[in-house]
């Protein structure tokens, strides 16, 4: 089958009206559409997908689906460009939105810290006062224990 197209650099009209981005699947009749090679002088071997009821009436300049492969192709590595860009920014939105929440689990762990440290020296610090007491009382009855022995020793 030919499909006549005037020029090489002509855009297929599936492109210029803009319904079809990348590979068409199917043409707006619900027909599959179908991969092809141009036999015209203007484009020899050239590949392009076109409506199979179209290809079939041989009919041409209707408004069948119709693209040419190149064409479908770019639009395909464009799209695809497009949603690896959204994919890489969504990425980096989630490692700075990461990194944010590792740096406040951070902050709360020093706090905790901080806040455990304060508790254990005050308790210390508690411990520490009540040995001085009883090693204060101990001291006084050493100091009386001695007294009284000084005063039974003349005493007696």
């Amino acid at each position: 089958m030919s499909h006549e197209s005037g020029n090489s650099s002509e855009v297929s009209s599936a492109r210029a009206r803009g319904r079809i981005v990348g590979v068409p699947k199917r043409c707006w009749c619900g027909e599959l559409v179908i991969p092809l090679m141009s036999n015209s002088k203007a484009n020899p071997y050239r590949r392009y997908f076109c409506c199979a009821f179209a290809a079939e009436k041989r009919l041409s300049n209707d408004n069948h689906s119709y693209k040419w492969v190149d064409e479908a192709l770019l639009d395909k590595v464009e799209s695809l460009s497009f949603r690896i860009g959204r994919l890489e920014q969504s990425m980096v939105d989630g490692r700075v939105e990461e990194e944010r929440y590792a740096q406040e689990e951070k902050r709360k762990f020093e706090e905790l810290g901080l806040k455990l440290e304060t508790e254990i020296a005050a308790r210390m610090e508690d411990v520490v006062n009540e040995a001085k007491g009883k090693v204060k009382k101990a001291l006084v009855l050493v100091v009386l224990g001695c007294l009284a022995m000084v005063v039974l020793a003349k005493v007696v």
